[in-house]
């Protein structure tokens, strides 16, 4: 029996490769930063009957329709708003994504960007690799505020979330959530407050954002809920860039509705040189990196494997999006080797 064939866009990490050499037969754009033009993937998805992708590739409805083999997209990533879910359930599609395996890193990483923005990290930096330190040391000199005694509102508290509130715990602060779900166990193991939206923004001193990007938190921080903040206050996200609207963001930046703010994440990525973001002094940019430890991105590539394999031998997979597509195609077993 042939092994089913699988496109993969991108050059991922040798542990996810290994794991899909040995059970189907690969066909690997070979490229580690640039993806397959449109004309391209919709080539070579033809004869296929999986697809591991990455969040860079938009495979929407018109992807689907010309592989008529299609049985699984697995995307080497946690976000899945670059595929068709919708479109991929009618057709029978499974979709699967890489939650739980990059937890630590990205709680870390939104952590080090709470540090860089309050102690001015970046600027020290650039004060010295610049060649700008020619004063001597004065009280006021790149000075901000400490974390201790501080609080720190969490939007979403799924795994990130709580991951970010227990490593914060050693930095003394207090910290509140809101989550359209209530986690009354969590907040006892974590020692967090549940508050609704508008508390949380008026009284945070950090607001973190960790939510998938949805219809319902598509520009969920806008310039209503900016200007609910602190004039002293700092915006995190490590979420998704459509969770904010941009405009918005910059005005407050501008006019000082708020301190600042630390992104990993923008609604255009990558993110113009020239853009608006760029020129302003009170605001840490990073190129969508919270998740690039060595570690998390060995475990993201082993688990889409993981979950590709498992479809394609009709079994569950560990990490399936779109639940309802059971109903349209129920898994059958098959025997790969």
């Amino acid at each position: 029996m042939p092994k089913p064939k699988v496109y993969v866009t991108r050059i991922i990490p040798e542990p996810g490769l290994e794991i899909l050499r040995k059970y189907v037969d690969i066909e690997l754009h070979k490229s580690k930063e640039w993806p397959p033009t449109r004309e391209e993937l919709i080539e070579k998805v033809k004869d296929k009957d999986g697809l591991l992708c990455l969040l860079t590739d938009k495979i929407d409805a018109e992807v689907m329709d010309v592989a008529h083999n299609l049985k699984v997209i697995s995307t080497y990533s946690v976000g899945f708003d670059h595929i068709d879910i919708d479109a991929a359930t009618k057709r029978g599609i499974y979709v699967t994504h890489t939650p739980g395996v990059l937890t630590d890193a990205v709680a870390e990483f939104t952590v080090g960007l709470l540090l860089a923005i309050t102690r001015k990290i970046v600027d020290a930096n650039e004060v010295v690799k610049g060649g700008k330190w020619d004063k001597p040391w004065n009280p006021f000199f790149l000075t901000g505020p400490e974390l201790k005694g501080k609080t720190l509102g969490i939007v979403g508290l799924g795994r990130i979330g709580r991951a970010v509130a227990k490593k914060v715990k050693g930095f003394e602060m207090k910290v509140i959530y809101y989550d359209v779900y209530r986690n009354e166990k969590a907040e006892k193991e974590l020692g967090v407050e549940y508050v609704d939206l508008e508390t949380l923004l008026k009284t945070s001193d950090f607001v973190s954002l960790h939510v998938p990007l949805l219809k319902e938190t598509y520009h969920m921080i806008g310039e209503k809920e900016l200007k609910l903040m602190k004039p002293t206050a700092y915006l995190i996200n490590t979420a998704r860039g459509g969770v904010v609207d941009t405009n918005a963001l910059v005005k407050a930046l501008k006019e000082g509705w708020i301190a600042g703010a630390a992104l990993d994440v923008f609604e255009q990525e990558p993110l113009p040189p020239d853009h608006p973001l760029t020129k302003l002094d009170n605001v840490i940019l990073a190129p969508h990196i919270a998740s690039a430890t060595i570690e998390a991105r060995q475990r993201m590539a082993e688990l889409a494997a993981n979950n590709l394999v498992a479809v394609l031998k009709g079994e569950m997979p560990p990490a399936l999006v779109n639940k309802d597509v059971l109903k349209v195609r129920p898994l059958e077993k098959v025997k790969m080797i």
